[in-house]
């Protein structure tokens, strides 16, 4: 049965996305099944992999809806042992209609059981909010990536996130973890980056990824390109970082 894991981070900017995308395509790489679900309107991880956003058949939003299978809306990318079910702007309109829903937390989890055999994994890039599109994946979810940059607003945000994250599991899937916490941006020229590791350590040693993510020109390329870094640069510094991180994954769950 496949894992389900959730990148999540409520802050905009830190790399979720692009996270997401290399450590499912890292995955695929190493050899296992794997289905990225794009859960941010924005539709970024759709257009990651290189996948138009425009004229989708079917997405997220229609499984969402109960309108098709979780199956139909699966599509095969150009890279290995990689698909997806994309997303689009349509999905805006997702909240409001989750709301109206019995049962709303478990939407996506009900959705997934149908298909969960077919993966060895099943990443779902959430949108930068607390939002209950985050709800449904971390309720369908095994465990929580959380990736974050090296800044002090930061730590403040994983405190906050690490609550919702507490909740959830006492009162809709108590076999949720926090899989791990995945440094990305990382600089470590920065006194900065030395300081906010050394506050990490203190609290959630247990819980950081070995590898962190540097910046890097052919990680924020890439996106550009419609691929994943190693698609793009299987020299740069960031594709052998996100097969790291896919490895040392692979070995937590």
């Amino acid at each position: 049965m496949g894992k389900i894991i959730s990148f999540s981070n409520q802050k905009g900017g830190v790399g979720k996305t692009t996270s997401a995308v290399n450590v499912a395509a890292s995955l695929g790489i190493l050899g296992y099944k794997v289905l990225l679900i794009d859960l941010d309107p924005q539709g970024n991880a759709t257009s990651g992999v290189g996948i138009s956003k425009k004229g989708l058949k079917n997405s997220i939003n229609d499984v969402l809806l109960g309108d098709i299978e979780a199956k139909d809306a699966v599509l095969q990318t150009e890279y290995k042992n990689l698909n997806i079910i994309p997303a689009n702007i349509a999905l805006a309109g997702a909240e409001y209609n989750l709301y109206q829903e019995d049962g709303a937390e478990r939407i996506m989890k009900n959705a997934l059981e149908t298909i969960k055999d077919d993966y060895d994994y099943i990443i779902i890039d959430c949108p930068p909010s607390l939002s209950m599109l985050t709800v449904n994946a971390m309720v369908a979810s095994d465990g929580v990536i959380i990736p974050m940059q090296c800044e002090f607003y930061a730590l403040e945000g994983l405190s906050q996130l690490t609550v919702t994250i507490n909740r959830i599991k006492a009162n809709y899937n108590n076999s949720l973890n926090i899989t791990g916490i995945l440094v990305t941006m990382y600089n470590s020229r920065l006194l900065l980056s030395l300081q906010v590791i050394n506050e990490l350590n203190k609290h959630y040693a247990d819980k950081l990824f070995k590898t962190k993510i540097s910046r890097g020109v052919k990680v924020s390329e890439a996106p550009g390109f419609g691929m994943p870094v190693y698609y793009h640069e299987k020299r740069a510094k960031g594709t052998d970082e996100y097969l790291s991180v896919a490895k040392e994954l692979a070995s937590r769950i």
